[in-house]
């Protein structure tokens, strides 16, 4: 069975951008005002990460079905 290597890197992605997302979802809203223009940098990247993550994943199940038993 070949290793692909979509599903780790996606699983990592996808794990950690909702993590960071969900710090941007609940993180001080005072802080955000202070720092960053009022743009809300973690849930901003967090959702990138997660939306990759995803799309690794998806990859990596449409190459397994698509492999020739």
């Amino acid at each position: 069975m070949p290793f692909d290597v979509r599903l780790p890197i996606g699983l990592l992605f996808l794990a950690i951008g909702v993590l960071v997302a969900g710090y941007g979802l609940t993180g001080d809203p005072a802080t955000l005002s202070a720092h960053s223009a009022g743009l809300n940098i973690d849930l901003v990247w967090g959702s990138v990460m997660a939306v990759f993550g995803a799309a690794m994943l998806g990859l990596a199940a449409l190459a397994r079905r698509k492999r020739p038993s």
